[in-house]
């Protein structure tokens, strides 16, 4: 227990230690803090936008997913790998566009394109709504991996303070740079660590991968294939759809994309991504090994199956490395996450209110405001870390019929299409998520295969509705709006 505990304790200092590093000498503007001045070279920007996807959601979320659903959890690898060769056209494209006009947010691309500060601040909640439970996952997943990696010396919940304070002060101190440092160390530690349990766990337990394959089709017939009726081929195929609309939606990825020097850096970078997303496989290799291995998890525990099992077969120190790991891929998209929450807060919301206010000040104040009430909804949520991410999801997702379209050469839709088409999206997703609602519920009357569609769908669908009829009936009174450029 107590190298464990050690190493983890180690990992955290370095990670502030970089975090506040990071601020440097020169002068804080709001650009620098948010975006960091556009400056960040190849290699930051990959590790901010390809390691993305090495967050708690790889360490504990995948498995667990896979330890409940089987292949239902292979969405995964097709959505981000689809999402990556779409930003071979789509980040500099994006990137030109920001450069061009001096956009710092997600928010300021739509302000600009629809020339509407109102619709910025739609933009800004939803984004905002979408973050926050992502947010929270990083939380959640670094209470459990703390929890367990200590075996038990320190809890959950006081992991969850602790990571969530020591985050809030080195963001408020550095912004975005304080996740650029840390990536670097959180990416080589996470790639060691992923590749070690993913090949070690299985050959342990099963001699080879496919032995572990094949004991799981003898104990579990089909149960690596989407074997379930709510689980089935309709709802893996919309669940990657709007996954894949939504990853470029998120606003920390928006600032990441603002960051870069250059952009070439995207479409080299765009090469490689897919390739970085086969380390994902090591994380399945596990989860499966565990359904064997540690049995009987219950449903509300699938997300502890991969630190079950590693505890099980190595010593505390080596879970030291992985609880250390573990603690970085919640810190650093926790940061991103942080960074541009407050960013938004101060230049989308306070800023037209108080045109003249210092707003990297207004940034920073805002981030232990959204600190507190992050951690407040960690420390009291109960959702499995992949159903958070689902609906995180589904919600960004609805800016993305406005955007898509925005960046035709005559944009179709106007300002108040695009804001009613986000609020229909966002309120239904809102609603059937609060209710517990499935496709099934809602539209009984529709074939079984359309009845497992991804809800997220159905909210997509709304807003494009509502997106065209508000468009035409307000026609007249609002002319259609001509993008000040292409993107």
């Amino acid at each position: 227990m107590i190298p464990s505990l050690a190493l983890m304790a180690l990992t955290l200092a370095v990670a502030v230690y970089l975090g506040i590093r990071a601020r440097g000498r020169s002068p804080m503007s709001l650009e620098r803090w948010a975006v960091g001045d556009r400056s960040l070279g190849g290699v930051f920007v990959f590790l901010l936008m390809a390691g993305e996807i090495y967050t708690t959601t790889t360490f504990l979320g995948i498995s667990g997913f896979v330890y409940a659903n089987g292949g239902a959890a292979y969405y995964i690898l097709a959505y981000v790998t689809l999402a990556y060769v779409v930003s071979y056209w789509l980040l500099p494209a994006l990137w030109r566009y920001a450069k061009e006009h001096g956009l710092v947010s997600q928010a300021d691309f739509f302000i600009r394109k629809y020339d509407s500060r109102g619709l910025g601040v739609v933009v800004t909640v939803i984004g905002v709504a979408g973050m926050v439970p992502f947010l929270v996952l990083q939380l959640k997943g670094l209470g459990i991996i703390v929890a367990e990696a200590s075996y038990g010396a320190v809890s959950s919940s006081a992991a969850i303070v602790i990571g969530g304070v020591l985050l809030t002060g080195y963001v408020t101190l550095s912004g975005l740079f304080a996740a650029a440092w840390t990536s670097v160390v959180k990416d080589i530690l996470i790639v060691v660590v992923v590749g070690f349990l993913g090949i070690y766990l299985p050959l342990h337990h099963f001699g080879n991968v496919g032995d572990l394959f094949a004991a799981v089709e003898a104990a579990r017939p089909r149960f690596a294939t989407l074997h379930t009726d709510n689980l089935g081929i309709s709802w893996y195929i919309s669940t990657v759809v709007i996954s894949t609309l939504g990853f470029y939606m998120w606003p920390h990825l928006f600032a990441a994309t603002f960051s870069a020097r250059k952009e070439s850096t995207f479409r080299k970078n765009a090469v490689i991504f897919p390739l970085y997303q086969l380390f994902l496989l090591f994380v399945f290799f596990v989860g499966f090994a565990a359904v064997l291995a540690v049995p009987g998890l219950p449903a509300g525990q699938a997300d502890l199956s991969l630190l079950r099992l590693a505890k099980e077969s190595l010593p505390p120190v080596v879970i030291g490395l992985v609880g250390g790991g573990g603690l970085l891929a919640a810190l650093v998209p926790g940061a991103m996450l942080l960074n541009t929450t407050s960013a938004l807060i101060a230049n989308n919301v306070y800023k037209p209110l108080r045109p003249g206010a210092d707003l990297r000040r207004v940034a920073q104040l805002a981030v232990p405001c959204v600190g507190v009430v992050t951690i407040y909804l960690a420390l009291n949520d109960g959702a499995a870390i992949v159903n958070l991410l689902l609906l995180a999801y589904a919600l960004v997702t609805q800016l993305a019929p406005a955007f898509l379209l925005s960046l035709l050469r005559r944009n179709p839709v106007n300002r108040w299409g695009a804001g009613a088409g986000m609020l229909a999206g966002t309120a239904a997703i809102a609603y059937l998520t609060v209710n517990g609602l499935t496709v099934a519920d809602v539209a009984p009357f529709l074939p079984p295969v359309l009845q497992q569609l991804n809800v997220g769908v159905l909210a997509l669908v709304i807003n494009l509705a509502v997106l065209a009829l508000v468009t035409l009936a307000t026609k007249r009174r609002a002319p259609v709006i001509s993008s000040p450029g292409t993107a």
